[in-house]
């Protein structure tokens, strides 16, 4: 008869699970993914390092999932500004998410890059792939709520919001990187994409 593990022994390895997952996020924010080895996770967790074993085969798939984790906690601040009821235009609701990205972006440049651009194992790669899809999503929701009230110009809202994406997540790698964001990028930004939508005196909006 196969074992079976009891409520109470489930319930412990999932909080195991749950302080290694949160150990591996503070070691990410600090130091990126080259900080995140299993030994160093361990460590923080306050466990053996074949513990970590017990959750996720090797760094690679814990790498993978922090990404999900703070991806989805990234995607649903993005999504609730964007659906903010003091937001009145589809314009709004779009600067409200550039400027909820950027803004934590800003608050843990650390976290972003290594979510952005950090060198990673090719599982984390393909991640990036879905969470650029996610916040493209976002953008894209919006632009088509905008066209379809007259309020934005006639344009492939998926097209758009592909571009909103990957320029404002080059505009910030760099600066992320070398600790150099300055007070006029988020403006500079908004700016952007103002412009990018074809909203009319973007430049004084």
């Amino acid at each position: 008869m196969p074992y079976r593990r009891t409520p109470a022994v489930q319930a412990r390895l999932d909080a195991q699970r749950a302080s290694v997952v949160e150990a591996a996020l503070g070691l990410l924010a600090e130091q990126g993914y080259a900080g995140c080895t299993v030994a160093a996770v361990a460590a923080r967790a306050g466990i053996a390092t074949g513990s970590v074993y017990r959750h996720f085969d090797g760094k690679s798939e814990l790498a993978v999932e922090l990404f999900r984790t703070v991806v989805g906690r990234e995607v649903a601040a993005v999504a609730e500004a964007a659906g903010h009821p003091g937001h009145r235009t589809a314009a709004e609701r779009v600067v409200a998410v550039v400027e909820t990205f950027a803004l934590r972006a800003l608050k843990s440049p650390r976290l972003a890059y290594a979510l952005l651009a950090e060198p990673v194992d090719p599982a984390v790669d393909a991640e990036r792939l879905v969470f650029r899809r996610a916040f493209r999503d976002v953008f894209a929701a919006r632009v088509e709520e905008g066209v379809r009230s007259g309020e934005l110009p006639p344009q492939d809202p998926v097209l758009t919001a592909s571009a909103l994406v990957g320029a404002g997540a080059e505009a910030l790698v760099g600066p992320l990187a070398e600790g150099s964001v300055g007070p006029g990028t988020v403006p500079a930004l908004v700016t952007f994409t103002l412009r990018a939508l074809g909203v009319p005196d973007a430049d004084h909006a």
